[in-house]
């Protein structure tokens, strides 16, 4: 089974396998790529609404890596659903790609390249230039804007 991301219906992604998305991804969707939507609904996809105790997991894992801030509502649930349905997740979101690749979950890219690695993010104040674990409003030693960092380019 694959979960489809909006990308999918966007750039009329194609399979014989069974598929699946959440209601979310048609809020998202406009003009022809939301009338595809509707076509697969009616033709049998899946509409799957994951439950809250996965979706913290998912969650959970985007905080550990870094991620939570580059996620959307969507893009988590989308992530929980393809977890619950043991599925395939659909999408060219590199940072859906990498809380996928953390709880071992598939992923098939459409019109970009996938991720070579998972990353667990840090970051560093803009003011002082400390380097944190997680994600915050502010350095706590200086008060200045933090921002995300390529731990490879530590």
């Amino acid at each position: 089974m694959f979960v489809l991301d909006s990308s999918a219906f966007i750039h009329e992604y194609h399979t014989d396998e069974q598929t699946a998305t959440i209601p979310l991804v048609r809020e998202e969707l406009e003009a022809e790529s939301a009338y595809r939507f509707d076509a697969m609904e009616g033709s049998g996809m899946h509409i799957q609404i994951p439950g809250e105790e996965t979706v913290e997991t998912v969650e959970r894992a985007a905080r550990e890596l870094g991620d939570d801030g580059e996620l959307s509502t969507t893009d988590v649930r989308l992530v929980a659903a393809a977890f619950e349905l043991d599925a395939t997740l659909v999408t060219d979101d590199y940072a859906m790609q990498n809380v996928a690749d953390r709880l071992d979950v598939d992923v098939e890219v459409i019109a970009r390249e996938g991720i070579d690695e998972q990353r667990e993010w840090r970051f560093q104040c803009q003011g002082c230039g400390r380097e944190f674990d997680e994600d915050r409003d502010r350095c706590p030693i200086c008060g200045s804007g933090l921002s995300r960092k390529n731990p490879s380019n530590a």
